[in-house]
């Protein structure tokens, strides 16, 4: 279990005392920095003054009446168009997986199937299990219980029992598995015994509204946590009712940086999905919430090249046209309009295009948009916003998967901030690639459309309403959106969009304990000598620990070489000398500095006011116990050293859409 010392500190700051112990303590290499979560909202805040400030937040509490109705007027129109025709085939092609059936298919898509095959061995099985938290691992044996019971109903042989596979993995576990737990536990236990005053938060207090957001600690086991201090009375008592504003989360950065998706390589990202899964289903087994996953059988070939077309299709056809394009060209396209000529038009999304005159542009856009100029100079903002609305929930398949557009709606049903963010986090991560991509790019329009409140008259719950229902409500998937009363759903549904838009960067990022986790993983992975003979592994076992200490005793501050790879530069190096203040930013100014010097340095490398024209590089970790991590600027980079000592460090140009310095 990938807990430590972070993950202690983590916990005691879920106890509410974070910021009383944090100046009590003096800071450690390995110690987290709070430092609070800028979503697009809190920047757009910050301009307005406090008046202005606490009228937007009476607003914000609950949708009025014009909100609710719109939610519904969007619900029906979508029901009446012409995808729906057919909604009856579609449910019937929709199906839930058969008994045992969904089980199976969740322990291949968590990375698990070896679990239930007799040709693999326990030493597969270890790897795979070492790294899990004991709620990640008490989910993964209720699958394999539900499989083996589904086995003999339908009397098929049984893989071997549960506890056959479990308990020997527990026997060879690394020792620093068995350490980590003992210390998750004793941490478990200390937040158990801390008087209530103390894990209250602050804002049930009476205090501005603020929530941390821990991102060490496995989100199954923070519900466990949770849930414990939820049954004393005291607390229930002293809890305050969610009035509907979002609060201002302070997510703890820790010296290792934030994560973001796209700063990890593929191999890595599929080990972090199968994790968020196994983490996924645990929290939804804590919160008694039942998400059934659908598929949806095969589907026509559509006659459109725009509307009907499968993500990843459209993705591959417009890569031949333009290269590294992370979403739709055609939806790129009504983004990009919409930005320059909708975001101020009062109310953008909510007042409806001409039917007509969409029909006529849908029309045109068909023929004309891989094959020749399109004009846009007399095309109506609300007649492209219509297009945009049109256009996601006429994808065959849900922009949230089908898979997890049930999970998605659940989400509704959970009454903490922090659990909505937690599973919503974990769902994000498990989209793929190109629904993860064209979605972040509708929320940041989304948002912006937000930040012209002002003009466009549509805050945060009006965009919320209107487009909850093109996200959640589907013909692929048999949804319960519409269902009891009308003002209460209508309202849920919006607020899991609202959360979407408000948190979009803190959703979009890795969180450490995932990281930690993939970390692990590829460190047992080349561990498999623990499985040896015993005299084999304790010589083993010495060798390492004799080459680690005499690392330790020559370089208390190490001198790192850096490769570059940038330009012309492929195969050049530099020294980096680390000391417990380095960061990424620090490395990649001294590589600048040395460019700018540098007789090698090109014509046109060089502007006016002495920096380097290409300064569009970061710094990547390759290898060691990661495949390739785009760094963080603020990361410190002895801690770096000192978490993967195996990796190389590597300076090359940011691809298309990494993160920005």
């Amino acid at each position: 279990m990938p807990w430590g010392k972070s993950g202690s500190a983590a916990l005691l700051l879920l106890s509410g005392r974070a910021i009383a112990w944090a100046k009590a303590r003096n800071p450690s290499p390995t110690e987290m920095s709070v430092e609070p979560w800028a979503s697009p909202q809190d920047q757009a805040a910050a301009e307005h003054d406090a008046a202005h400030a606490a009228s937007s937040e009476d607003q914000e509490r609950r949708p009025d009446k014009l909100c609710v109705d719109s939610f519904w007027s969007e619900v029906e129109t979508i029901q009446q168009g012409s995808g729906y025709a057919d909604l009856d085939c579609t449910k019937r092609e929709s199906r839930q997986s058969e008994e045992g059936e969904q089980e199976e298919q969740w322990l291949a898509d968590a990375g698990l199937s070896t679990l239930i095959s007799e040709d693999s061995e326990d030493v597969e099985k270890a790897v795979l299990l070492s790294t899990l938290t004991r709620t990640q691992a008490e989910a993964v044996q209720r699958r394999l219980d539900s499989y083996t019971l589904s086995l003999r109903k339908r009397n098929k042989p049984a893989p071997r029992d549960v506890r056959d596979i479990f308990h020997p993995i527990t026997q060879t576990l690394h020792p620093e598995s068995q350490h980590s737990e003992d210390t998750a536990q004793t941490s478990m236990a200390s937040v158990a015994k801390t008087p209530l005053s103390a894990v209250t938060p602050e804002h049930h207090r009476g205090a501005p509204k603020e929530e941390f957001f821990i991102t060490d600690v496995a989100y199954c086991e923070q519900a466990v946590i949770f849930l414990k201090q939820a049954k004393l009375p005291q607390y229930t008592s002293q809890r305050r009712k969610e009035d509907g504003t979002l609060p201002r989360v302070i997510c703890p950065k820790c010296r290792l940086g934030v994560t973001r998706v796209q700063d990890l390589s593929q191999a890595d990202m599929k080990k972090v999905r199968q994790l968020a899964l196994i983490d996924l289903t645990a929290l939804c087994d804590l919160l008694e919430l039942e998400v059934k996953r659908h598929k949806t059988g095969k589907r026509r070939i559509p006659e459109s090249p725009l509307y009907g077309v499968p993500l990843a299709t459209l993705l591959e056809n417009d890569q031949k046209l333009k290269p590294n394009t992370t979403t739709p060209l055609f939806m790129q396209a009504l983004l990009s309009f919409l930005e320059k000529k909708g975001v101020d038009s009062e109310g953008i999304l909510r007042v409806p295009g001409s039917q007509s005159r969409v029909k006529q542009l849908q029309q045109t856009l068909e023929t004309n948009f891989y094959t020749a100029p399109v004009s846009w100079d007399e095309v109506s903002p609300n007649d492209a916003a219509a297009l945009l609305k049109k256009f996601i929930r006429e994808l065959p398949a849900p922009l949230l998967t089908a898979e997890y557009l049930n999970t998605f709606s659940a989400v509704r049903d959970i009454t903490e901030l922090k659990q909505k963010l937690h599973m919503l986090n974990l769902l994000i991560l498990l989209l793929p690639e190109p629904n993860r991509n064209t979605l972040k790019a509708l929320l940041e329009f989304l948002s912006k459309v937000v930040s012209r409140e002002k003009r466009n008259r549509m805050n945060l719950w009006a965009v919320a309403t209107i487009m909850a229902p093109n996200l959640f409500l589907h013909k692929a998937v048999p949804s319960r959106l519409t269902e009891g009363a009308e003002k209460g759903h209508a309202e849920k549904a919006a607020d899991v969009m609202r959360l979407l838009i408000r948190y979009q960067d803190l959703l979009w990022t890795i969180p450490n304990f995932l990281m930690s986790q993939v970390r692990k993983l590829n460190e047992n992975s080349h561990r498999r000598y623990q499985f040896y003979d015993r005299r084999i592994k304790n010589l083993l076992r010495k060798i390492h620990t004799d080459s680690r200490e005499k690392t330790d005793k020559n370089t208390s501050e190490p001198c790192r070489t850096v490769k570059i790879q940038v330009g012309d530069l492929v195969s050049s190096t530099m020294e980096f000398q680390l000391n417990v203040n380095s960061r990424a930013s620090d490395l990649l100014a001294q590589f600048q500095r040395q460019s700018l010097r540098s007789p090698d340095n090109g014509k046109g490398k060089m502007r006016r006011n002495g920096s380097v024209a290409n300064p569009d590089c970061a710094l990547y970790e390759v290898g060691g116990n990661i495949g390739e991590h785009c760094l963080d600027p603020d990361t410190h980079l002895l801690d770096l050293n000192n978490s993967n000592s195996g990796g190389e460090w590597v300076i090359r140009m940011k691809p298309n859409g990494s993160r920005q310095l």
